[in-house]
């Protein structure tokens, strides 16, 4: 066995195959860039290097950095993790070639495999269905153009080298294919290195089920069981799920045994995934195989009771699988949730800047005790007070839960969301939890279109609305009685003037252009139990009881006999009143005024002071590099016409005029890194 090995990545990843080899007595060595100098994987491993640049091209994707590093600290062996060089065969061979063991599959394995076309032509000779497409590289965007009227639209446009949702569109039209071939071709250059694309049909509301591998030297390849990956947007997956409740024992059988045998073909060594498209039969084509382990691969981890990262090193040191196919195991439900630095309620646009406050909920579930009934793990490459670049990709953590079937895990994910606190970027944890509370979602009745056919006009809060909406308010009132409480222990006051506690309140909810929603409400001290009122809304009453301290975050308590937690904060909040209480709970939020009858009737003749119009400026919706400026000053332009390309975490994002008029003013330049709502461009 490795007494050393070095992890070829960052981030969550390289954190967590560090937690496995330290169970197994490995000591670990972490490569960094200069963004990553202060990185949670930096500080975790035995020894550290720096390799480098920010950018992934200068650091984390040169081989020969990572292999000097390699030699320098005496390695033995290196993790790739995913993405980066995970899956370049080229680098895997020069791994070997330099006597250094690559912990994951041999390079021919990946060549055959890891390329999207080559791995299609032998999942055909192999007798596994394929989806009709072109597989061979195309050169130009007027090309892609012709095959995808040959096909049929919809098409795919997929880069080659491509994964995780980078250098992938699809296409309704002629438009839409000549410009997604040009911006697969871009990211698959900036993130793979690799810029062949090729275009295959796209099939119309299908299911994403992948089958997880393992295979060792001497022969042996089993598979552990399926994922359910269908929870997509814009073909970046956001919950998985194992197993799946849409296939039959036969087709989960029927998968597996493809697998394996497409796996067997190549001599396939250590953890690998074959993914399909299954249709509303349960007919299944081959998609593609990843030649590397999944971000998704905890969901497995809790079900077969299995470490795939331990697996991996064990395999690639040359020892046999562990196990037979017989003793695969499928246990309970598990669920993982990929939380983004990301505004669900922008667009989904990157944020990035520091983590202020980074508190997942409690970990009841770890690599080293994976399989474990109502489970709840946290995988993550972040810290508190870290920041989050906008160099790579936009994952904070992983939030995996396993429970006894789909709806406990359900359950214990959305209370899991409710307590995750995270300040100073935004998060896609309130779009998960709508997610989760979907009527559809819930009953199984989903495909890869769920995300575009429910949420077509993007993401809003009031997509989210709450099952009792007199719930937060309550939870608003409480949290102010025990303010009001505090204040009355205050040394000092006037004689005859002392703040009093009070029952009855109203209960301002804050919305858009200074409207509010009055909300009256009584709270008193219940059974004589500190920490426990009555709050009484119209017919409606909520007993809350909760040890909750002022100034945390996080309330945990119960409300009517029943466990909750929620959020809580009062302060200054992005714009709104600063003596606001802003209550999350269920992908929710309010934000609330809990004042006296009179001070609630002085504040309605306060007047509202409209924010500056904007309108006239094309603003920069993330932070990120200006890599393109398409338009110059006194040009007409027209509605929808592309004017300028922003590039943040590894993806392009292209910025559209909305009306037509005509360029008055550039007020950025290309090469220029762009905060949040930066002026790009002013019209006249």
């Amino acid at each position: 066995m490795f007494t050393k090995i070095l992890i070829a990545n960052r981030g969550e990843i390289a954190c967590r195959v560090i937690k496995t080899a330290r169970k197994m007595g490995i000591k670990t060595v972490a490569v960094y860039s200069d963004a990553d100098k202060d990185a949670r994987h930096v500080m975790l491993a035995d020894e550290a290097v720096n390799i480098g640049p920010a950018p992934s091209r200068e650091s984390y994707l040169v081989a020969d950095k990572i292999i000097a590093a390699c030699k320098q600290t005496g390695a033995q062996a290196i993790h790739p993790g995913y993405g980066f060089l995970s899956e370049n065969a080229s680098f895997a061979k020069r791994v070997e070639e330099e006597g250094i063991v690559f912990i994951g599959p041999k390079h021919y394995s990946m060549a055959a495999m890891g390329d999207k076309i080559e791995s299609k032509k032998l999942a055909g000779a192999a007798g596994v269905n394929c989806i009709p497409g072109v597989n061979s590289a195309i050169e130009t965007a007027e090309r892609a153009v012709e095959i995808a009227r040959g096909i049929g639209y919809p098409v795919m446009i997929k880069a080659s080298a491509g994964g995780g949702g980078k250098g992938l569109r699809v296409a309704f039209n002629d438009k839409e294919a000549f410009e997604g071939f040009t911006s697969c071709r871009n990211e698959a250059r900036n993130s793979f290195g690799d810029d062949r694309v090729f275009v295959e049909k796209f099939v119309e509301e299908p299911r994403h089920i992948e089958i997880q591998l393992i295979g060792d030297a001497h022969g042996n390849v089993v598979y552990l069981n399926e994922r359910e990956c269908s929870i997509q947007r814009r073909h970046q997956k956001v919950i998985e799920e194992a197993p799946s409740s849409f296939i039959s024992e036969a087709t989960r059988k029927a998968m597996g045994e493809q697998a394996v045998a497409l796996a067997k073909a190549v001599n396939y060594q250590s953890a690998g995934t074959v993914e399909f498209v299954v249709g509303k039969d349960q007919s299944f084509y081959f998609l593609e195989m990843n030649t590397r382990l999944q971000v998704e691969h905890p969901v497995t981890e809790c079900i077969t009771g299995l470490d795939l990262v331990e697996l991996m090193i064990r395999v690639a040191a040359g020892e046999k699988l562990p196990l037979t196919q017989a003793d695969v195991k499928r246990d309970g439900w598990a669920i993982e949730c990929r939380i983004n630095a990301e505004d669900p309620f922008r667009n989904f646009l990157p944020s990035t800047g520091r983590l202020v406050r980074f508190q997942p909920p409690r970990e009841t579930m770890f690599a080293s005790d994976i399989h474990q009934w109502q489970g709840v793990r946290v995988d993550t490459g972040v810290q508190e007070g870290g920041e989050i670049p906008m160099f790579y990709d936009s994952m904070i953590c992983k939030l995996i839960v396993h429970g006894k079937d789909r709806q406990g895990a359900i359950a214990k994910m959305r209370e899991a969301l409710n307590g995750f606190v995270i300040r100073g970027v935004s998060s896609s944890i309130p779009f998960q939890a709508a997610l989760l509370a979907h009527p559809k979602f819930v009953a199984g009745d989903f495909n890869t279109g769920f995300i575009a056919e429910n949420y077509s006009h993007g993401f809003r809060a009031e997509d989210v609305p709450h099952d009792d909406a007199d719930f937060p308010v309550a939870l608003a009132a409480f949290v102010h009685r025990k303010y009001r409480n505090r204040a009355t222990a205050i040394s000092g006051q006037m004689e005859g003037h002392e703040v009093a506690v009070g029952e009855d309140f109203v209960v301002l909810t804050l919305g858009q252009q200074g409207r509010t929603t009055p909300t009256p409400v009584r709270v008193t001290e219940f059974e004589g139990k500190t920490g426990s009122s009555s709050i009484k809304i119209g017919a409606n009453c909520y007993k809350i009881c909760s040890n909750y301290r002022l100034g945390e975050v996080r309330i945990e308590g119960t409300c009517n006999g029943q466990p909750f937690t929620a959020q809580v904060e009062r302060g200054s909040l992005a714009g709104k009143n600063p003596l606001a209480i802003r209550v999350s709970h269920n992908g929710s939020q309010i934000d609330a005024l809990v004042l006296s009858k009179r001070a609630a009737a002085l504040y309605a003749l306060m007047p509202y002071k409209a924010p500056p119009d904007m309108s006239r400026f094309v603003l920069s919706p993330m932070p990120g590099l200006l890599v393109d400026v398409a338009v110059q000053a006194g040009q007409k332009v027209l509605a929808g016409e592309r004017v300028a390309v922003i590039e943040a975490m590894k993806m392009e994002n292209v910025l559209f005029a909305v009306a037509d008029g005509v360029v008055g003013r550039i007020l950025a330049v290309k090469g220029e890194s762009l905060i949040v709502d930066q002026p790009i461009i002013e019209f006249a």
